[in-house]
């Protein structure tokens, strides 16, 4: 996947694939994610099919759901969603930030390595 400590750095081109392939894989946990709070509301809460986007949309962002929740049902849901956006937060800025970190640590070798010899 990535080069290990006694490979040389990847070229600029490999690192820019990277964090493209990276950023893709993100955008499609976002969307997964997404899809299912917008289910979820529009089917427990019985939001339309806007509402429901914009609920999931908030709650996936962090900032909070926008309605008020009909029935004890789609209020389970709401928090289940809320504590999984939160690690689907947490999950997605570890695959955005995976190959910057790693280019950062191997040019940390790399320097040390330099100095070594």
């Amino acid at each position: 996947m990535f080069e290990s400590r006694t490979d040389p750095l990847a070229p600029r081109l490999v690192f820019i694939q990277r964090v493209i392939k990276y950023a893709s894989i993100a955008l499609i946990v976002i969307g997964v994610a997404l899809g299912i709070g917008i289910l979820g509301y529009h089917y427990i809460a019985k939001f339309s099919w806007i509402d429901s986007l914009l609920n999931a949309s908030m709650i996936l962002g962090g900032m909070g759901p926008m309605g008020d929740l009909p029935s004890d049902a789609a209020k389970l849901f709401a928090s289940f969603y809320a504590l999984f956006s939160g690690l689907v937060f947490i999950s997605v800025m570890g695959i955005v930030l995976a190959p910057a970190a790693h280019r950062a640590l191997h040019l940390f070798h790399l320097d040390e390595e330099d100095q070594k010899s």
